[in-house]
């Protein structure tokens, strides 16, 4: 959508990146850009710094499509009867891939929490 304002250093490294990529809106977000995206129907979120390099993917998954050893993980928490709402694979330069899974217990108790690919809760934060 605002394409026009964004780098064409942050477009091309986007468009190299991502080549089938459709309906992308972009936003700046002052010390980098967003994209959010679909790519097969799914959406997928992606940032890169103001001099192009690409910062992260976020893609957004299915509780299905969690890999066994992150449901187990999950289970095995004590947040496992917190309603899940919804379930992301994250993706950053150097960094091994994550699971983010937004939990609400009520109004008051809700948190993100990081999963590593083995299934270990890596991190947890407070959401508002």
């Amino acid at each position: 959508v605002f394409a026009q304002r964004v780098p064409v250093k942050v477009t091309e490294m986007f468009e190299s990146r991502f080549p089938s990529a459709k309906n992308v809106e972009w936003q700046d977000k002052l010390t980098m850009y967003e994209a959010t995206f679909e790519i097969g129907g799914v959406k997928h979120q992606s940032t890169f710094n103001t001099q192009g390099e690409w910062q992260s993917t976020e893609k957004f998954i299915t509780e299905k499509e969690l890999p066994a050893e992150v449901k187990d993980g999950l289970e095995k928490s004590k947040y496992n009867d917190w309603e899940k709402k919804s379930f992301v694979w994250l993706e950053k330069p150097d960094k091994a891939e994550q699971y983010r899974i937004y939990v609400e217990k009520n109004a008051l108790q809700k948190k993100y929490l990081y999963f590593n690919k083995d299934g270990q809760l890596d991190k947890e934060t407070i959401t508002l």
